[in-house]
């Protein structure tokens, strides 16, 4: 059943948890996902048949958590999973999907003493900037810069919504730009043929991240959901080793 936690800024955060064997591993959902999704639910139903303590949760404005998509931005899902993780004891083991992906970087960047280990899919970091905002014509700039919204087409749901929240406090969560150490086992997974985030951006973030123990795989034709059966079984074969190798 799902359960409810207020975090410290008001906001109330949908969350079911599996108690299990440590590290706990934390799912980080991605851009206007919801802990129901394929990958969720995929990878709850793994970490119970390995005994292992799992938790997956709505950001606010996602699924059933409070708030609306408009009014969040970057840095409120960082606050949101930050709150999470109070809800686990020990290490953590954490996965990111997408835009997740980036919020699995902001937290190993602010909590590397609980972090043991980081797994991502088709990750989105800085995405806000070098995405949206670098894409943007100048008539897009100057509505988000006059406070209008700008609607961006989706290959995968309705259009997005970015706001001038998004990107300005997308300004403050950026990982690319200053040195981001990731000292504990981390995989990070990408299609070839994903259409929302390029090999090219995966590539970037492997050479930019610094760490004893990073891997990039490379799916050649999979996409941006990347949750077919063999792309699922890549997800818990990376969510393994790294539990192994972290000890």
């Amino acid at each position: 059943m799902t359960e409810f936690l207020t975090t410290p800024q008001g906001r109330r955060i949908a969350y079911l948890k599996t108690e299990g064997q440590g590290p706990t591993i934390v799912f980080c959902g991605g851009l206007k996902s919801d802990m129901e999704g394929t990958k969720a639910i995929w990878l709850e139903d793994w970490a119970k048949a390995q005994g292992r303590a799992y938790l997956r949760f709505d950001y606010s404005g996602h699924g059933e958590s409070s708030g609306t998509f408009e009014e969040g931005s970057i840095a409120d899902w960082h606050e949101d999973t930050i709150a999470v993780t109070a809800l686990a004891d020990g290490p953590l083991v954490v996965v990111g999907s997408s835009m997740g992906g980036w919020q699995a970087l902001l937290l190993a960047r602010a909590m590397p003493d609980r972090v043991a280990g980081l797994v991502t899919i088709a990750a989105a970091p800085d995405f806000t900037e070098d995405g949206y905002w670098a894409g943007f014509s100048e008539d897009q700039k100057a509505q988000i810069n006059a406070g209008e919204p700008v609607f961006l087409p989706s290959d995968y749901m309705e259009p997005y919504v970015v706001t001038k929240k998004m990107i300005v406090d997308g300004r403050k969560c950026l990982v690319l730009r200053d040195p981001l150490t990731l000292p504990f086992p981390t995989r990070f997974l990408q299609g070839t043929a994903d259409t929302a985030v390029s090999t090219e951006t995966a590539i970037r973030l492997l050479d930019h991240a610094t760490g004893p123990d990073i891997r990039l795989t490379l799916v050649k034709d999979a996409d941006h959901r990347f949750s077919d059966d063999t792309c699922l079984s890549l997800i818990g074969a990376a969510v393994a080793e790294v539990i192994a190798r972290a000890g």
